[in-house]
């Protein structure tokens, strides 16, 4: 088994008074060239912004982004006119394709909107842009992973044009999760949002991570209360 591991104050951080920004691997003006990407894994943003600000419209292409909403509600809008707003318990896929350009606004004047921001490498380029979102259940992932995003859209989660799955989990102290690769070639990064576990020999603590690769089962033990992201995505040579 390989494992790599992120700790939450090792990550790079951007402040721009209107938006807090942790980068799990370089982005922006934060670059580490030992955080390039997990994988198919290249962005994970953990950001925050206050009321009644946002990012004005900016361009992507051949990225496949995934939004998921932690607390309060985003705006989004883009050059196909499409718009809409993603809430917490909400996840938002944007296959950017070929070319769009889109703006992200906090769709509150006066509170901050936290959200998780993630980019994956697709599987086919240039491909038609085109948005989806989704509500999910929060009480589907008590004590359990809740597929949220999947290849083929299986279990009524979310598609996008990658080999990868997006899992969200909600623990208690003591419950154990085993992990396998969805299939070979296959890595599992747990992101882990609040709380603490053990995976692998490593202590996780809330915002920490670990990357795991080359493995057949690896079992999450919760120390304490949990929450997690769990994101498996193809291995790049």
């Amino acid at each position: 088994m390989k494992k790599i591991i992120q700790r939450a104050d090792d990550r790079g951080y951007a402040n721009h008074g209107w938006l807090k920004s942790h980068h799990s691997f370089s982005f922006a003006n934060y670059y580490n060239p030992d955080k390039i990407h997990f994988g198919a894994l290249r962005v994970l943003n953990d950001d925050q912004v206050k009321g009644g600000m946002g990012f004005g419209a900016h361009p992507h292409d051949n990225m496949e982004i995934v939004s998921i909403v932690l607390d309060g509600s985003l705006e989004h809008r883009d050059n196909t006119g499409t718009r809409g707003v993603i809430r917490k318990n909400d996840v938002q896929v944007m296959s950017a394709g070929s070319g769009i350009v889109h703006s992200e606004f906090n769709a509150s004047k006066t509170d901050d909107v936290s959200f998780l921001q993630i980019w994956v490498f697709p599987k086919e380029r240039n491909i038609t842009p085109r948005y989806d979102q989704r509500a999910f259940d929060p009480a589907a992932r008590h004590n359990a992973l809740q597929l949220v995003v999947a290849p083929d859209g299986a279990q009524n989660a979310l598609s996008l044009h990658q080999d990868a799955w997006f899992s969200l989990g909600e623990f208690e102290a003591g419950q154990k999760v085993d992990l396998t690769p969805k299939q070979p070639g296959i890595g599992s990064y747990l992101f882990l949002l609040s709380g603490e576990v053990k995976v692998a020999d490593e202590v996780l603590q809330t915002r920490d991570a670990i990357g795991l690769s080359d493995y057949e089962k690896v079992t999450v033990e919760v120390v304490k209360p949990a929450t997690f992201l769990l994101i498996d995505v193809p291995m790049l040579n």
